[in-house]
């Protein structure tokens, strides 16, 4: 059998095979949720009562198939929408592909309000703010996900908030398809442009500990002092040249936080994915690999194989509809 080596044209077209008809079109919408215990305000944790796993459990007993990593509960899936956890326990639905603004609302709706009926049996509150209120950072519970172990001994090393933004930080953003290489590139420059005033209509973190902060979008500060390497404005969308091979460049030069086989992750120590791709052992790169990767990147506006527009801060159901709507009208 003849293996192909992977190579940078692979990558680029990984990107190239989301390109969709206009009659495929949808948009759809990611938000994330804090959930408080009622009694002390605490976030809550993963095995207390209330507590994450629990909140997954009964979820669960609705629509959706588990997601485990080892024994934990980390993840619900169903006809092509997860509600998958942040490193805090920030909780995230990633909705369905809709032809309209009015489905997505319609979802994210239902979404809520089974949250909500659900907080009232266990005794927890939901609250859409894009920056953690009440609590310091040693006092958020991290969730027992390995992926988050490597970010989160990585993140120092490039920012002072970079564990901030993992735990006490929620948003909304907008996914959009594209029809073609320069629709792309056109919807990725004009949002690129407006990120700005995104940021300002969404802002709505203005608290940190109990106390004002100064910023009406705290959670965008946060931002600034992640990771460079990964996070951000991007000029490079404003080139002449801007496309899925400058995108693809630019990601082969951030470094990767991990490798993941057999259901295991392995430190990559600040290797770039174009060094590994020069290399063959222990690991042959592979697109799996490609597309983890992809998501370890967390600019102002990401490619992936449709659009994701990432500057708002979380909100509530008329903040998240009100998102979608301002970008496709």
């Amino acid at each position: 059998m003849n293996f192909k080596k992977l190579d940078i044209q692979d990558l680029s077209n990984w990107f190239r095979s989301g390109i969709k008809s206009e009659s495929e079109w949808g948009i759809g919408t990611e938000h994330e949720q804090f959930l408080y215990n009622k009694k002390d305000l605490k976030r809550l944790a993963y095995n207390t009562h209330p507590g994450i796993r629990q909140v997954l459990q009964e979820l669960q007993k609705d629509i959706w198939k588990p997601v485990f990593e080892g024994e934990n509960l980390i993840a619900l899936s169903a006809k092509g929408v997860t509600i998958t956890l942040e490193p805090g326990g920030q909780l995230e639905l990633s909705g369905g592909n809709f032809a309209t603004v009015h489905e997505t609302y319609t979802e994210t709706m239902h979404h809520l309000e089974v949250l909500s009926e659900l907080g009232e049996r266990l005794g927890f509150y939901n609250l859409p703010i894009g920056f953690e209120p009440f609590w310091k950072r040693e006092d958020i519970p991290w969730m027992p996900k390995e992926r988050y172990k490597y970010m989160k001994s990585w993140m120092p090393t490039k920012g002072r908030l970079g564990l901030d933004m993992m735990t006490r930080t929620s948003s909304i953003q907008v996914n959009l398809d594209f029809s073609s290489e320069q629709d792309m590139i056109k919807k990725a420059q004009v949002a690129q442009a407006f990120q700005s005033v995104v940021m300002a209509l969404f802002a709505n973190s203005p608290f940190t500990e109990k106390k004002p902060n100064g910023y009406i979008s705290y959670r965008s500060k946060v931002w600034d002092d992640t990771d460079n390497d990964r996070c951000g404005f991007l000029p490079f969308i404003f080139d002449k040249n801007f496309g899925f091979d400058s995108w693809t460049e630019y990601l082969l030069d951030v470094p990767m936080y991990f490798i993941f086989r057999d259901e295991k992750y392995y430190p990559a120590n600040g290797m770039t994915f174009r060094e590994f791709m020069k290399k063959s052992k222990p690991f042959e790169p592979t697109i799996e690999d490609w597309e983890v990767h992809v998501t370890t990147v967390f600019p102002d506006i990401r490619l992936k194989k449709f659009l994701e527009l990432r500057g708002a801060d979380a909100g509530g159901l008329g903040q998240i509809a009100a998102l979608a709507a301002f970008w496709v009208g």
